[in-house]
């Protein structure tokens, strides 16, 4: 009953392990035992991709779902101050990863605005038309809570941002490996995943 929190490494996923322990090369070293092991990474790329319907140079390794969380954020919020954009808008039921890296995005002159939820914890996506400002860098709703359960309509708040020219992030890892996600037609720019939760090690 605690799968929700964490996963057992699977079989599979145990054994494919300890075959990559004996690859002792660098990733990104032309030789025999660097290709070996690039092989090896790019295949898990593939793997993970498929599961979203994504492209294999869409995914990027990170320790998990909370430095995903933080690098999205960072990501946008610095690389959009540029151009004017400042505004972050979520929700205040997200997972600590999000709102703790929001709130020290504020010391950087971030203003992050926060989306209603009712009493089950769901959002209504047409209140981003309210919210949503010339100034909107980026939006990030978790697809399915870590602590009620409550799944959200990623598809219409993704089909809101992409109307208005928004970023749209969704913390997924709750739902990853138990709702279909598809990033293209759910049109999620950036999305945070962990294998801990889907019968992979932890980190």
């Amino acid at each position: 009953m605690d799968y929700n929190a964490t996963t057992p490494i699977h079989p599979l996923v145990k054994q494919e392990l300890l075959d990559t322990l004996d690859i002792c090369g660098n990733g990104s070293s032309m030789h025999t035992f660097g290709r070996e092991a690039m092989e090896r990474i790019e295949n898990a790329r593939t793997k993970i991709a498929s599961l979203i319907n994504a492209q294999p140079n869409e995914i990027i390794f990170t320790a998990g779902g909370t430095e995903s969380d933080n690098t999205v954020l960072n990501y946008v919020a610095f690389g959009s101050k540029t151009s004017g954009k400042n505004e972050i808008i979520t929700t205040p039921i997200e997972h600590p990863a999000i709102l703790e890296t929001a709130k020290f995005l504020e010391n950087f002159g971030i203003v992050t605005k926060f989306m209603k939820v009712d009493s089950t914890g769901r959002v209504n996506p047409e209140e981003l038309y309210e919210l949503i400002t010339d100034k909107t860098a980026l939006i990030s709703v978790m697809a399915a809570n870590n602590e009620i359960g409550t799944i959200q309509d990623i598809k219409a708040i993704g089909a809101i941002a992409k109307e208005k020219g928004v970023y749209f992030h969704t913390d997924a890892v709750q739902a990853i490996g138990k709702i279909k996600i598809d990033v293209r037609d759910m049109n999620i720019d950036f999305l945070s995943m962990s294998g801990h939760k889907i019968y992979a090690p932890k980190g």
